[in-house]
């Protein structure tokens, strides 16, 4: 990667002009092809017109090059000419990572795992670095699917559990009967079982969020983008939430512009924001406000959930996003929180094109603001890109 760098820096030996190159120093342009040839990074250099003009051997190995339309002629493959097409639309470097399938007929069975890198030189030309990262590729699958296998089969257990539990507690008869024969054993009994009860109802949410994360991070292929309007997964998650939010006594209000529209998948996209209004709940004090808004905010839309919560400390932003990780561990643990709740909300976002971001005050409340696409995509990479995540003053927790 560290090709990247400097790759520029060789390939501006080469003065492009007018649709023609003009040797600028003949020993330097000399060392810098040697110098390109020499790196295990593919690179492709394409001119205006998407005619790759420099190609280096480990990018013919990699198969980023096509058969051209005439005879004898070579073309780049489709992901590379669409990648330049928008470094030149928005004259931004771009990256992305994917999975390639081998060959020219796309017959191999192992795809090929690579990073790639996308740069104006000027005058239309974009230079392009392929990294081969196919084995880290391959180790993600591999503890995807042990954690996909592992979660399915700790179902079966988990469900066995609750069920036991809830035949101990109906044994040992209703809670606060006053009944005066009662043993101090079966008392006792009473209140593992309780606990019982309590803990496999959170292993069980957890294994399920372990394999919705594991299908968000890849494991399944996404399904096709569609329109869906923001007003029913408002409306979809108000429902959700609201026993929760009764409970402790909480009012959620909505304030949404009316006939926005997203695109991805409506249950995904459901659930991140009912994670989103589930943490408010669990981290706010009673008899407080929640606040749903959406608004449309030039080229995408913003849904924003607030809370009057407990808040997050700014040593904790970076971190809430990450699986596993809690703020605030005793209050997780009333909650019966998995520490996957915001990690799912931040792959549900990134394979929708957009993010999350956060801002916090500690003792003050958080506010996370979902930003998705208000266009449907308008090529292969539109729903690639990486997300990312802009923290505010404070930290926010994971539920």
């Amino acid at each position: 990667m560290a090709a990247g760098l400097w790759l520029p820096r060789i390939v501006s030996g080469f003065r492009l002009a007018k649709g023609r190159h003009a040797i600028v120093d003949e020993v330097q342009v000399g060392l810098g092809r040697r110098a390109i040839d020499s790196l295990r990074a593919g690179v492709v250099v394409l001119d205006a017109e998407d005619v790759p003009v420099l190609v280096n051997p480990a990018a013919r190995a990699m198969g980023l090059l096509r058969t051209g339309g005439r005879p004898g002629s070579i073309a780049a493959h489709p992901l590379i000419r669409t990648l330049a097409g928008q470094v030149r639309r928005t004259g931004v470097r771009r990256e992305i990572e994917l999975d390639l399938p081998r060959g020219r007929d796309n017959a191999g069975e192992n795809p090929l795992g690579v990073h790639l890198r996308a740069m104006g030189l000027g005058n239309g030309y974009v230079a392009v670095e392929a990294a081969d990262v196919t084995e880290s590729h391959r180790l993600a699958r591999v503890r995807r699917d042990f954690v996909a296998n592992v979660s399915h089969e700790l179902k079966t257990p988990i469900g066995a559990l609750q069920l036991l539990a809830e035949a101990l507690l109906d044994a040992t008869g209703p809670a606060g009967d006053g009944r005066p024969d009662l043993s101090e054993d079966l008392v006792a009994a009473r209140r593992f079982a309780e606990r019982i009860q309590h803990e496999s109802t959170r292993l069980g949410r957890l294994v399920q969020e372990l394999l919705e994360l594991t299908r968000l991070q890849g494991a399944e292929p996404q399904p096709a983008p569609e329109p869906v309007p923001v007003d029913w997964v408002i409306s979809e998650v108000v429902d959700r939430t609201r026993t929760a939010a009764a409970a402790r006594r909480i009012e959620v209000t909505v304030e949404a512009e009316r006939g926005l529209t997203v695109y991805g998948s409506d249950s995904q996209l459901a659930t991140a924001v009912a994670n989103l209004v589930e943490n408010a709940v669990n981290y706010s004090g009673e008899e407080t406000t929640v606040r749903i808004t959406a608004r449309a905010a030039g080229e995408q839309v913003e849904i924003a959930v607030a809370d009057q919560g407990i808040g997050i400390a700014p040593t904790d932003v970076d971190r809430i996003f990450e699986r596993f990780y809690r703020a605030d561990q005793a209050r997780s643990r009333l909650t019966g929180g998995t520490g996957l709740g915001l990690a799912i909300v931040k792959h549900i976002a990134s394979n929708h094109g957009g993010r999350v971001d956060v801002a916090s005050t500690l003792g003050g409340g958080s506010t996370f603001t979902l930003r998705l696409p208000a266009r449907p995509p308008d090529d292969l990479l539109a729903t690639l890109s990486p997300a990312g995540i802009d923290a505010g003053s404070a930290e926010p927790r994971q539920g």
